[in-house]
């Protein structure tokens, strides 16, 4: 059994009703900390539905959860200043350069002058990233763009990080490279949350959910779901766990 002071992300029966359509359906799970836990799940799933809760940027209809020790029901500003969130859009101001944009999340996230400094000399250090420090992040390429983006969602340590279809329109090197920073984060005991929609990306998760019509239809590792189907993939996987699904964006 886990100890609960190991628990990152744990929610029972959250709901989200919109009027009298039901997004998200009663779902519950853990995530320990230092987990990449997967979230999977067909466009109109309840995926972004329950993301949002999960983030503090909605209040659930019904149900119960904590997110990094704070009530999803009541503390959705806690939750916000000690997560972080990268979207698939990277969150990024073009006409800021590599230096501005990371003093600016710096801020936004509330680091005192003393820690935003060494912060930023360790992230561009970090990230190899020192002789583009002046460049405008529109002109660099999107794979240093990618990163720039982990680093600015990163950079005040939360204690989880939220990444909704990072990966998407870029290369598969630039995935995997990407994929590398997720590791090194989860080393270090950040919890990080992922949705995609590369079915080879719910490989390197150490667990994975896939949603359905708004309800969590399988949750497991990435090996035990393929022996529990009997299949090779986890793109097998999800077309068997997915194939009766009701609703599409």
């Amino acid at each position: 059994m886990t100890n609960k002071d190991d628990i990152a992300i744990s929610v029972k029966g959250l709901t989200k009703k919109f009027g009298q359509f039901t997004a998200v359906d009663h779902i519950t799970f853990d995530v320990r900390k230092g987990e990449i836990f997967g979230f999977l799940g067909a466009n109109g799933a309840g995926k972004t539905t329950a993301m949002r809760m999960l983030c503090g940027l909605s209040y659930p209809t019904s149900g119960s959860g904590s997110i990094a020790g704070f009530d999803v029901n009541t503390q959705g500003e806690e939750i916000k200043r000690h997560i972080g969130y990268m979207s698939q859009k990277f969150s990024l101001y073009g006409d800021l350069s590599v230096k501005q944009n990371l003093r600016l999340f710096s801020t936004i996230y509330g680091m005192s002058d003393r820690e935003i400094k060494t912060r930023m000399d360790e992230v561009m250090k970090q990230l190899d990233m020192e002789s583009m420090a002046d460049a405008r992040v529109k002109s660099i390429p999107v794979g240093w763009r990618q990163k720039l983006a982990f680093a600015t969602a990163t950079i005040h340590r939360p204690e989880i990080v939220f990444l909704d279809e990072p990966t998407g329109g870029v290369d598969p090197v630039t995935r995997r490279r990407f994929w590398e920073l997720i590791y090194q984060a989860s080393s270090e005991g950040m919890t990080v949350f992922v949705t995609t929609h590369y079915l080879d990306e719910a490989e390197y998760c150490n667990r994975l959910s896939i949603m359905v019509d708004g309800k969590i239809a399988a949750l497991d590792t990435p090996a035990a779901l393929k022996e529990k189907y009997h299949v090779a993939t986890m793109d097998e996987v999800f077309r068997i766990v997915a194939k009766d699904a009701q609703r599409s964006e």
